[in-house]
């Protein structure tokens, strides 16, 4: 992953020789005709990962995470107009958060796609290994492109998908009307992900210095997730949700995928450490360094952080969240920093919301967070007293890390597999249940799971809580439940210092809002960005916006 980082680097100013700085830009959409050898091809696979830099902030260090603040999970945590305008369902094509910038990167991402599984192929002077390989990553790239990006964008009825642009598309046909249905995206997304799963390797066949490419298993998992927001149309596609996960939990050897646990109080948190990047439960992540790559996790942690590192104070979670996670429950406290515990931030024992040491001396660890909790799932890099420039990027305005930013893990296939087999089969389906209990041993809660689809719905909420991609909010909207829970007032938790008891007292909570307004009509999409019209006389802008 390191020679990916370094190739993106070196190349970054080549990136738009290699797709389109619009997707309908027809000009700029070609074959790479310099590319001669596997080196080329080398670094145009590189450029797939271009959106991972600490320069796409509104890809991987905030973008669609903005949409998870609809959610009754997250919040903005500080004050941002624009973003409480997305909060809020108020959201207009030309609102400035960097969201906005999603869209053409991820088109962009397809172009390149595009252009390797269309030239490759041709490329004489490569061996046959080679070519599958490549075009097999591609797939994969176009496949993960486009379902980062549909679920927002694109619905079953009223608005329809989101422009499917394949190698085959001709230039005159891409400014095409849109498809009748994002089930038609998801399905080519499916088709994309089981070409890239025959062409991967496995992941235990990659080389160390390759470790962060796509594999056979990733292929798979994100093809079950298509499927899964396909179902919400369409229900015969829990019959893809179901194969794909088998395929994943039928792997063995170096292969198996499995839950992380290390037997410890601590196995949910110790997950999230630089150790398990790779580990048993790892499907695909984005990798960065403290040099450069995905800022997300620097967004989460208070802002400020009382100047000991310029975490940013975004995606604060909600007392709700707090509440919903089971008494004995070990990923509550692994995910959520609750007023008056303690936490290790560069060095420093950090009591959240009281008075200790800083460098020696008395200080106010005060909380910033509208929501009076912060995120701490991904905290681990930022722990040591050494670890700017070390585990985390020098400058706090890039807070690139060491963690790789996980956007789909064994944990999410078990619970995907659940899912599907309650919707199908109904409540208490004897598999779904021995799959619930093998995430609840994990949470150290008891083994009793009676696999309902609240059981079902609470699990995810509390065991994907505030990863990049497993979208909470999308999960309320597919499951017809947004209107009626976010329309209740969004909780907040309260405390101040007793100076005389020198402890944290927890107040009692308080409203951040009244309820938000959710039109499903309307509001299961956002905007598509104004910028995507550009040139453009076929798309259509969703309806309401």
């Amino acid at each position: 992953m390191k020679r990916i980082l370094s190739t993106i680097s070196i190349f970054a100013c080549g990136l738009l020789l290699l797709g389109c700085t619009d997707f309908l830009d027809v000009k700029k959409y070609h074959e790479a005709k310099t590319w001669e050898t596997e080196d080329d091809i080398t670094k145009a696979i590189a450029a797939l990962y271009s959106f991972t830099s600490n320069n796409s902030e509104g890809v991987t260090g905030r973008g669609i995470a903005w949409f998870e603040c609809c959610s009754d999970n997250v919040t903005v945590g500080r004050p941002q107009a624009e973003a409480e305008q997305i909060r809020n369902f108020q959201m207009s094509p030309s609102n400035g958060r960097d969201v906005k910038t999603t869209w053409k990167e991820m088109y962009e991402t397809n172009a390149k796609a595009n252009n390797l599984i269309k030239v490759v192929p041709t490329m004489s002077q490569l061996s046959p290994a080679f070519k599958t390989k490549a075009t097999g990553i591609a797939y994969f790239f176009r496949g993960l492109a486009m379902l980062w990006i549909a679920p927002y964008y694109g619905d079953g009825g009223i608005n329809g998908g989101i422009p499917i642009i394949l190698d085959t598309t001709e230039p005159a046909a891409m400014d095409s009307p849109r498809p009748a249905s994002v089930v038609m995206n998801y399905e080519q997304i499916i088709k994309d992900m089981r070409e890239a799963g025959e062409r991967l390797p496995l992941f235990s066949e990659l080389p160390a210095e390759q470790y962060g490419y796509p594999h056979k298993a990733a292929a798979w998992a994100f093809a079950a997730r298509a499927a899964l927001y396909a179902a919400q149309y369409d229900a015969s596609y829990y019959d893809v949700v179901i194969e794909m996960c088998d395929k994943v939990m039928a792997l063995s050897g170096k292969d198996k995928r499995e839950l992380f646990d290390d037997g410890t109080p601590n196995a949910f948190a110790n997950l999230w450490r630089k150790e398990q990047n790779f580990g048993s439960e790892y499907l695909f992540s984005l990798l960065g360094s403290s040099v450069d790559g995905p800022k997300y996790h620097g967004m989460l942690f208070q802002n400020g952080g009382w100047k000991l590192y310029n975490t940013w104070g975004y995606f604060q979670p909600t007392l709700g969240l707090w509440e919903a996670f089971e008494s004995g429950d070990i990923r509550r406290d692994a995910t959520i920093l609750y007023p008056g515990q303690h936490v290790k931030f560069v060095g420093q024992d950090v009591i959240f919301g009281g008075y200790g040491l800083k460098n020696g001396s008395s200080f106010n660890y005060d909380i910033s967070s509208d929501t009076g909790l912060t995120c701490r799932k991904f905290l681990s890099p930022w722990e040591g007293a050494d670890c700017i420039g070390k585990e985390v990027n020098s400058n706090g305005d890039n807070a690139s890390n060491t963690l790789g930013t996980c956007l789909i893990r064994f944990a999410d296939v078990l619970l995907m597999k659940a899912e599907a087999l309650i919707w199908k089969n109904g409540e208490g389906d004897a598999e779904a249940k021995a799959l619930l209990n093998r995430i609840r041993k994990r949470a150290r809660l008891p083994e009793n799971s009676p696999a309902t689809k609240a059981e079902l719905k609470n699990q995810r909420r509390c065991e994907l809580a505030f990863e990049f991609m497993p979208a909470r909010h999308l999960d309320m909207v597919r499951w017809g439940d947004a209107k009626t829970e976010y329309a209740k007032p969004t909780r907040r938790a309260n405390s101040h210092w007793d100076a005389a008891t020198q402890t944290v007292v927890i107040d009692a909570p308080s409203n951040y809002d009244n309820g938000r307004t959710f039109n499903p009509e309307i509001n299961q999409v956002f905007p598509i960005p104004v910028t995507a019209f550009n040139g453009s006389v076929n798309l259509v802008q969703n309806k309401g916006y």
